[in-house]
């Protein structure tokens, strides 16, 4: 989807990539709340026609296409990522997906990039991930990999691509009311749970304050 060049939109503050997702929805939300303009992006836009409404437009977006993502980037300051797709190996769709975000985002000129992350890849000592455990199950190691390949892909990627992967602890609450407030850390197992919306601060924090750059950090309550 969209053409080979950007095209030319009026200033918004964020693009989620997305955005149809549960985290994405969370984010969307706090970052209206905080008065941000916003665009919504997903693949189906007519499965998500209630995200639209004051401060968020909604746009179709591939994103393992770096000319869609460089269309529908354009005019943005950041960009947050929170995709996910059960259609696809999951090494495969991260390691598209990262790439072409880092593509299209440069062809668009957006700096900051806050991917969200999961809590599988974070370190139990260093060097060593959750999903190196050999009683890690074989079944969702493939899912972690494709984390751990969208982070290594970002880590590769040019050095003016400000990017942070805000990462969850295994237990992300989607219920329970958020506090506003969150620990942060470096990339080591931080704490057992967070709520959703407290997660959507943490990503639009970075978003309005960068305080990390080019790392994974995890949050927790």
């Amino acid at each position: 989807m969209g053409s080979t060049e950007p095209t030319t939109e009026p200033t918004t503050d964020v693009i989620v990539y997305g955005a149809g997702g549960q985290i994405g929805r969370a984010v969307v939300a706090e970052a209206t709340r905080r008065g941000l303009t916003v665009t919504a992006a997903v693949r189906d836009p007519a499965r998500h026609s209630e995200l639209a409404g004051p401060g968020v437009r909604l746009v179709a977006c591939d994103v393992t296409d770096p000319a869609a993502v460089a269309a529908t980037a354009a005019g943005h300051t950041a960009a947050v990522s929170s995709v996910y797709t059960p259609d696809t190996p999951s090494t495969e769709f991260y390691g598209a997906a990262t790439t072409a975000l880092v593509t299209g985002l440069g062809r668009a000129g957006v700096q900051r990039l806050v991917s969200v992350g999961v809590a599988t890849t974070l370190e139990t000592a260093p060097g060593v991930a959750v999903h190196d455990d050999p009683a890690f199950p074989a079944e969702y190691r493939a899912f972690s990999l494709g984390h751990a390949t969208a982070l290594d892909l970002l880590r590769d990627s040019p050095a003016d691509l400000d990017w942070v992967v805000v990462t969850p602890p295994m237990e992300l609450d989607r219920t329970a009311p958020g506090t506003g407030h969150y620990r942060s850390g470096g990339p080591q197992v931080l704490g057992p749970r967070i709520a959703q919306a407290d997660l959507a601060v943490a990503v639009i924090d970075e978003l309005a304050a960068p305080a990390h750059h080019r790392e994974q950090i995890a949050v927790a309550e």
